[in-house]
């Protein structure tokens, strides 16, 4: 099964070199280029693609703006957005997470596991490479301490769900949380999936920031 690509840059070079990067994989495939996120909004609603590659810096409507209307539209439940970042820490980086991004990738990352990341990313997964992570904590903690309120839903959760949800905090992937659990990753996967639906997150990413925001994880330990 062939995952489809939209790529999102205002840089035409940018966008034909990923083009070429995406069609060299032979179960990836790039159906469209869009200049600004207006573009990539509308590209995102005609092809239904499994993963929008999305630079943030773009004219007429910027990443976040098209991120945010292509994760909140009910019809492009489907559609991923993986966010293209310069810098590994990007002003930006933790807005569009809340705006509900699956990941982010760095420019310069080598070939293979920007390949490697579409189909992360399309298969349902969160992709937080491990240096945006450690930013994104270190941001957290840069930042003023708001009164912090866990959600209702986060009442709900089972000692062990809070558990698995810190540890998904962390990076951790379902492998690594079975493995420091001492589980099946199997029941791994289902302990995420059962926090995924009461928190209402879209994905890992999500609860990341849920959990950081909620201070079920305080970021100076991170």
């Amino acid at each position: 099964m062939t995952t489809r690509v939209v790529v999102a840059d205002d840089q035409t070079l940018v966008r034909a070199g990923f083009r070429v990067l995406v069609d060299s994989a032979p179960d990836l495939e790039v159906v469209g280029e869009a200049g600004d996120g207006a573009e990539a909004v509308e590209l995102a609603r005609r092809e239904r693609p499994d993963v929008v590659l999305m630079d943030i810096r773009m004219p007429v409507m910027d990443g976040l703006e098209a991120t945010r209307r292509i994760t909140t539209e009910e019809s492009l439940a489907g559609v991923r957005v993986l966010v293209l970042t310069t810098f590994d820490l990007d002003e930006y980086v933790y807005q569009a997470l809340r705006d509900g991004a699956s990941g982010f990738l760095l420019k310069d990352t080598p070939p293979a596991d920007m390949l490697a990341a579409i189909r992360v990313v399309a298969a349902g997964e969160a992709l937080l490479a491990p240096r945006i992570t450690r930013r994104l904590i270190a941001e957290f903690a840069r930042r003023p301490d708001p009164a912090r309120v866990a959600p209702a839903a986060l009442g709900h959760l089972t000692d062990r769900e809070r558990e698995v949800l810190a540890l998904v905090a962390r990076g951790l992937s379902n492998a690594e949380i079975a493995e420091q659990l001492v589980v099946s990753p199997a029941t791994s996967k289902t302990y995420v999936s059962r926090i995924l639906t009461k928190l209402h997150a879209r994905d890992r990413a999500q609860l990341v920031a849920i959990a950081y925001e909620t201070g079920l994880i305080a970021p100076a330990s991170g």
